[in-house]
């Protein structure tokens, strides 16, 4: 901005170039808020064939026959997150437009998938083994920077108001579809041994699909915001994360509640496994319960997107977790198919609500010159520990017992809700500016 302006007429000209901002924002709301439910549909789709606590914990102990195998694969997938998310932030905050960077880095963690298929189908089980944790990781470093961006992204072309109800309605589409190919899945390309490995042929579904998806978000119009961050390095923007925490003290509270909701997912991997000393782990059960996981996370969102617009994400971040919590415990005491469905139910609804309330309330704390990195701070914190709970729930699966696990889960899971209740609700603040 010129700086031969005076004060007063800096701030006309910023408020003038903010309403005009804003109002490229509505007037093409209606096409990106299609663009974004329709990359949401078919991208999630896909990522949930490989996030769901199913087909991927079942292939790597069917390659290894090891619950710590299965720790170490999941734990490669979130430490490469957790490795590339402030990087990420570096990556953007200081363009315009951030999608033309989002759809090179979106290539690069399909690419992760594709290589997870094509190991499966042309490489004996040892190597098979080792490439799908090396490609797992790759697919996590290029998570961790997507979440960055696109979460930037919707920010930027979504507006507060209908974001909690958008991303509900594209979780509750996108679950809708998963849990149908969930099941396929289970019953026809696993138990059928589609194209001579079924686990690998379900991975390619999840590489097409989530390739169209990313396609069709080059149909977003995203605007020009009129103040951007200027380019900093990645040293320098780290040596800035104490005091953008000791500013806001509620946030760093709500990082801790984040993390420690992520280290109960220590527990995630082994519920199939679980489930399949009680029940068997045929195809058919497989399918059964990557359903009733995925179609609750699905139903369940548009009832924690509602009352995240109406309420606040707060609310929701405390009745997720405690929910899932509730599952874990259940999930000791079921011993039938149907029961456990139920309980996977409980597990998908609770696990949503959180991935939910967590990318939508970080919003919320502040400037949108910010954003990304607190975003980064967010997706570094929950993915260190999602990469550390792993390791360590393979530790004490393999060492102690699954109960052992799943009380300790249940312990950090009933942490995150205490934690969350000192931190007061951030739109309500912002309100009140």
């Amino acid at each position: 901005m010129d700086q031969s302006l005076t004060e007063e007429e800096r701030a006309r000209r910023l408020a003038d170039a903010e309403a005009a901002y804003e109002a490229e924002v509505e007037g093409n709301l209606r096409r990106n808020y299609v663009a974004n439910l329709a990359h949401g549909l078919l991208g999630q789709t896909g990522f949930r064939l490989v996030n769901a606590p199913t087909f991927v914990p079942a292939y790597i102990y069917l390659l290894s026959g090891s619950e710590f195998a299965v720790g170490l694969a999941l734990a490669a997938q979130w430490f490469g997150a957790s490795a590339s998310s402030i990087f990420g932030a570096t990556l953007i905050e200081h363009r315009k437009r951030v999608l033309p960077m989002g759809l090179l880095i979106g290539w690069g963690m399909r690419a992760g998938v594709l290589g997870l298929a094509l190991g499966g189908f042309f490489l004996p089980d040892n190597l098979a083994l080792i490439t799908a944790i090396g490609f797992l990781c790759l697919f996590g470093l290029f998570n961790g920077m997507q979440a960055v961006i696109f979460n930037t992204l919707m920010a930027k072309v979504i507006p507060l108001r209908l974001r909690g109800r958008l991303t509900g309605f594209r979780n509750f589409s996108a679950g809708l579809t998963a849990a149908g190919v969930s099941y396929l899945g289970g019953k026809y390309f696993v138990e059928g041994q589609a194209l001579g490995n079924g686990y690998a042929t379900t991975f390619l579904a999840a590489f097409v699909l989530t390739s169209i998806g990313l396609s069709l978000l080059m149909l977003v119009r995203e605007p020009e915001p009129p103040t951007i961050r200027a380019r900093g390095s990645l040293g320098g923007r780290l040596r800035e994360i104490p005091s953008m925490l000791r500013a806001d003290p509620a946030l760093t509270l709500f990082y801790v509640a984040a993390a420690l909701a992520a280290l109960g997912t220590m527990a995630v991997p082994f519920y199939i496994l679980f489930a399949g000393e009680r029940i068997g782990l045929s195809g058919t059960n497989l399918g059964i319960l990557s359903t009733a996981f995925l179609l609750a996370q699905t139903c369940a969102n548009l009832g924690w997107g509602t009352l995240a617009d109406k309420i606040g994400n707060r609310i929701v971040f405390i009745s997720s977790v405690g929910l899932w919590a509730v599952s874990t415990l259940a999930l000791l005491f079921t011993n039938d198919l149907w029961g456990l469905a139920l309980v996977f139910a409980g597990l998908g609804a609770g696990q949503g609500g959180f991935m939910n309330s967590n990318q939508n309330i970080i919003v919320e704390f502040g400037a949108r010159d910010d954003l990304p990195m607190r975003i980064a701070v967010l997706n570094t914190a929950t993915s260190l520990m999602q990469a550390l709970g792993p390791i360590l729930g393979g530790l004490i699966a393999h060492g102690a017992s699954f109960t052992a696990l799943f009380g300790l889960s249940i312990a950090v899971l009933a942490g995150a809700v205490v934690t969350m209740f000192f931190v007061d609700e951030p739109r309500k603040r912002r309100i009140g500016r």
